[in-house]
């Protein structure tokens, strides 16, 4: 799960539309036994790695990955290997792009949300069985199949929590965190928005509030607590028209109809920290980012799992790691991709990067939970679902961020999202 601008995104969603179209026509030389869904999984030969690995890591130079690489060549001397640092913006678009052109890495770093739509591109190597789903959290593993088949293995986890500043809440009679409750929470967000311009000088909102791109990170939560889905994978067919997404429409409706929440698309960072917001939800990252920009705010924040109404429930992001179906080096590339995923391995990533491990395992070894603060994401983490494993997603993601926006801004009631919603994405489709 990772941010790329709304164009960047529209225009890759057009580029695999054609890419996939091809593939489809082509049958990419594949074997009529195999294919996005069903493959077999991917073998990993005895003895050590040999020859060199080709990867692609996602964003800046990553030293604390390029540390694993020394170890893991350290360990089989005669395997070498080679990372690439792809920015963001760009790793889409390059992504679909060379699996089209057969001109891969061996291995990549992948969105989980690109993990779908890659896989029905016949991108992937399916996973092989000797690397066990039980290692990891249920929503980390789900992030990495398609169509019931694995095709990666979590690298990295990331769910949001609720951050609050104790210093604002606690003039608002709000004692310890928010109510866990969706009523009571809301309950504390009106106390602590009496404040404002009061006990609270600086505060403008109880909360910050996510409109627009990517803000169904924040929504589709909110209709698994009700115990519904937006998509039911063994009819195929879009879900927006039950009762419990109506229900989650109407919790995340709530905040900005009772002014609680700007609706003018403020940064919720800056505002936290300015104590313009007292709360937002955010993922693990923002700890480590309060702590070196805002020094001063050391022990006046805390974090909490998300309120639910009837079984708490987040969403599992981060991102996976993937062996490509045209690999050069595929024994390597999936002899590194278990190295990189041992438990010891993950805990080492997590504490020299400030990401957080997706395995339990990992967590506990990189002992995680001696921070306060990271509680709340490790009770997150064993509730948190992956979103629908199609690949159209991104187009159905795009159509719900557009639908939240016109909810929050009053410009369209429940019963019209949901209507607009249901079309949308029946119109759009799951893909192959």
């Amino acid at each position: 799960m990772r941010i790329t601008t709304r164009h960047a995104v529209r225009t890759v969603q057009a580029l695999c539309v054609t890419v996939t179209a091809a593939l489809v026509a082509t049958g990419c030389g594949r074997s009529e036994d195999s294919g996005p869904g069903k493959d077999a999984p991917a073998e990993i030969a005895a003895g050590k790695a040999k020859g060199t690995v080709v990867m692609w890591s996602m964003g800046d130079t990553d030293p604390a990955l390029k540390d694993l690489a020394e170890k893991f060549e350290q360990e089989n001397p005669d395997a070498t290997v080679k990372i690439t640092a792809v920015p963001w913006d760009a790793a889409h678009d390059k992504l679909t792009t060379s699996i089209a052109g057969g001109n891969t890495p061996d291995m990549s770093v992948v969105g989980t949300t690109w993990m779908a739509e890659m896989a029905a591109m016949n991108g992937f190597q399916a996973t092989p069985a000797s690397i066990k789903s039980s290692d990891f959290y249920p929503g980390q593993w789900d992030t990495t199949k398609y169509k019931d088949t694995s095709y990666g293995v979590p690298f990295i986890a990331n769910t949001m929590v609720v951050y609050y500043r104790t210093d604002l809440t606690e003039k608002a009679g709000v004692k310890g965190a928010p109510a866990a409750d969706w009523s009571g929470y809301l309950k504390d967000l009106k106390a602590i928005q009496a404040t404002v311009g009061k006990q609270n000088p600086k505060l403008r909102y109880s909360t910050g509030w996510n409109i627009g791109f990517n803000s169904w990170i924040f929504w589709l939560p909110l209709v698994w607590q009700q115990g519904g889905d937006i998509y039911d994978a063994k009819t195929g067919k879009f879900t927006f028209d039950s009762p419990e997404v109506a229900k989650a429409l109407e919790y995340y409706a709530s905040i900005p109809q009772q002014g609680l929440a700007p609706t003018d698309k403020t940064e919720s960072m800056p505002a936290f920290q300015a104590g313009q917001i007292a709360t937002y939800q955010e993922g693990p990252g923002v700890g480590g980012s309060l702590h070196n920009d805002t020094p001063k705010l050391d022990g006046k924040w805390k974090t909490a799992p998300l309120p639910y109404s009837k079984q708490p429930a987040g969403l599992a992001g981060g991102s996976d790691l993937a062996v490509f179906k045209d690999a050069k080096n595929a024994d390597a590339a999936w002899k590194f991709t278990r190295f990189l995923t041992e438990p010891a391995n993950l805990a080492a990533y997590a504490k020299a990067t400030g990401n957080i491990p997706p395995s339990p395992s990992a967590w506990d070894q990189a002992k995680l939970s001696e921070d306060e603060t990271m509680n709340a994401f490790a009770e997150q983490l064993k509730v948190s679902k992956a979103p629908p494993a199609i690949s159209t997603w991104q187009q159905i993601a795009d159509a719900v961020d557009s639908q939240l926006e016109r909810l929050s801004l009053g410009k369209a009631t429940v019963a019209q999202v949901q209507q607009a919603l249901q079309s949308k994405a029946t119109s759009i489709g799951t893909g192959r």
